[in-house]
């Protein structure tokens, strides 16, 4: 603004280089909020102070803590939970996962991906979950809000925020990422929170700009976990979002990436001939990619380009394990540990809002998301999966009608594992079976219950 009148500059993302000053703040205002006394301005009502509490022997200060307090202690009402939505697939993999013996799977860390659905708030839902199975141990990264090579490159065709404007922000979007269509408010609190870097600026009492007090970067957590690995030992990554963690891993040093033995992804839609959709939502244009490449087609490119040992589980076998009425029948017999039964009252949720509402169609593959987790597990005799090596090379180019979509290439493609086929009866029986077995059962199987514990260690 100049002297109340717009420049004529539109700000063109987030890292315009005409809106960046060295040392300062920033000169562009497009969407702020600021005191006027012109005739331009609105006259709003503006909160100056919160009302003191009239209990004089309450230690809540403020009246409105009070309230606060009674809403967030309320126990959770059936009839209010569907009224919100989650990516839960992500969720439930990582309820599989911490069932599983060490000896078979020993989790080390986890890398949330933030060009996808999740955001800071998803990290706090993450701890919850981590705390009710008792395994606060382990770590969790936040990766970078910019897709792949946006932040160094804000110039750049491909890689910016037009791939994440596909995400919804109300119903089946973003909202729902923040509280787990509801559920989020049922798990245990942990200890653990997100704390924005450098907060201390803003009121916070602790110097945020420290890992110790702040919430670690993924790319922190995974140079931890590189170091303290024993001589020779591998790690074996589980993607189940856009692969924007995993390019910055490959890009930053090679030798980091080097530790890396198998890598999953579950995404991608390859397309033979044009006979398999795609499930990009809210641009038409594009009718065969499937949504994790296409949110950051230029780290699937990195990635697929890579020296690395791929293994697929493609949107096509993703749907054939999607529905909701068997899992939720297999559960129905599995519910005698917190875990089974918190995955079926989420899963009959979002059963009943895919039924009921447009909004909600897209979620048919949140259940494919957890395949990775069950076929990591090993058992192939009950799963009789599949897999062929196919080379595939991936769309990056710029346009949005045909990034993220994925096309044989038999000449220049890289080779890659693919899943093309299981038995989803096995699948459906493997996941209710090990989330109802009462070995590495949760610690605290709820927040009523946390509430419990307090009760009586207060009395």
């Amino acid at each position: 603004m100049q002297n109340g009148i717009h420049s004529g500059h539109v700000q063109t993302g987030n890292q315009d280089p005409f809106c960046l000053v060295k040392g300062g703040t920033g000169r562009c205002e497009d969407g702020y909020t600021k005191e006027v006394s012109g005739p331009e301005g609105v006259r709003v009502l503006v909160v100056a102070n919160a009302k003191p509490n009239r209990n004089l022997s309450d230690p809540l200060d403020r009246q409105f803590l009070t309230s606060l307090l009674d809403v967030l202690t309320k126990p959770h009402q059936n009839s209010g939970r569907f009224n919100f939505s989650t990516h839960a697939g992500d969720f439930l993999a990582l309820l599989y996962l911490l069932k599983l013996p060490p000896k078979v799977i020993n989790l080390k860390a986890i890398l949330v991906t933030s060009t996808g659905w999740a955001n800071a708030a998803t990290v706090d839902v993450v701890y919850d979950m981590l705390h009710m199975m008792g395994r606060d141990d382990i770590p969790v990264g936040l990766g970078e809000f910019f897709a792949f090579n946006q932040s160094v490159s804000p110039n750049s065709n491909v890689g910016n925020c037009k791939y994440s404007k596909a995400i919804p922000h109300g119903s089946g979007g973003l909202l729902d990422s923040d509280t787990l269509y509801g559920f989020a408010r049922d798990l245990p609190g942990s200890l653990r929170r997100y704390t924005a870097q450098n907060a201390v600026n803003n009121g916070t009492p602790t110097d945020t700009d420290k890992l110790e007090t702040r919430q670690p970067f993924a790319m922190e957590i995974w140079e931890s976990i590189v170091k303290s690995l024993d001589p020779g030992s591998k790690i074996t990554i589980l993607n189940n979002r856009p692969l924007t963690n995993l390019a910055k891993i490959i890009s930053s040093n090679k030798s980091i990436s080097s530790c890396i033995e198998d890598v999953f992804i579950v995404g991608g839609s390859i397309n033979y001939d044009k006979d398999e959709r795609g499930n990009v939502i809210n641009i038409p244009s594009n009718n065969y990619a499937e949504m994790n490449m296409f949110l950051d087609p230029l780290a699937a490119k990195t990635v697929f380009e890579s020296e690395l040992n791929v293994t697929l589980i493609p949107l096509d076998v993703q749907r054939t394990v999607g529905s909701y009425a068997r899992i939720i029948k297999k559960l129905r017999y599995t519910r005698n540990t917190p875990e089974a039964s918190f995955s079926w009252r989420l899963l009959s949720a979002l059963q009943t809002l895919q039924l009921k509402n447009h909004r909600y169609q897209h979620m048919e593959t949140f259940l494919g998301e957890v395949l990775v987790a069950v076929i990591l597990a090993g058992d192939n005799s009950t799963l009789k999966s599949e897999f062929h090596v196919k080379s595939i090379k991936v769309l990056a180019t710029g346009d949005v009608s045909n990034d993220g979509q994925i096309y044989i290439d038999k000449k220049e493609g890289k080779p890659v594992k693919v899943l093309t086929n299981l038995e989803s009866s096995g699948y459906y029986g493997l996941f209710a079976n090990r989330l109802g077995d009462n070995k590495q059962s949760a610690i605290v199987g709820s927040f009523e219950e946390q509430r419990s514990i307090w009760s009586r260690s207060t009395n």
